[in-house]
């Protein structure tokens, strides 16, 4: 069975830096995109970054950009996303999503998600 776990999240200070994994099972991960996505409360859920399965194409929103960097670990079954220079607006839960395009930034693009984990920037 199919199975996406994040991982990394947590409390950190505004300026502070994190990074997310996200841990697959039940199939090879390297056959696949990878998306990011973020949910804070009361928003819908955007997309922050994503990643082909080969590492070569990656995307970033633009409200990202410079602070965000995805990558993966195909033999480990990983994929990471590092944040740095964090706000109080990255707050949110995060999610990663595989799918069956290369490298997609809408969630149409995924079939199967993970539960998320909580990431809360704040002094």
């Amino acid at each position: 069975q199919l199975q996406l776990v994040e991982s990394g999240g947590g409390l950190v200070e505004p300026g502070g830096s994190l990074r997310l994994s996200c841990a697959a099972s039940g199939f090879t991960f390297g056959g696949s995109g990878v998306g990011w996505f973020r949910q804070a409360p009361g928003k819908l859920r955007e997309a922050v970054a994503c990643i082909s399965s080969n590492g070569d194409l990656r995307k970033y929103a633009d409200a990202v950009k410079g602070r965000f960097t995805t990558s993966r670990d195909n033999a480990k079954n990983m994929v990471y996303l590092e944040i740095n220079s964090l706000k109080p607006e990255d707050t949110a839960v995060y999610y990663c999503a595989t799918g069956h395009i290369p490298c997609g930034m809408v969630e149409i693009d995924y079939d199967s998600w993970g539960q998320g984990t909580q990431v809360t920037v704040s002094a």
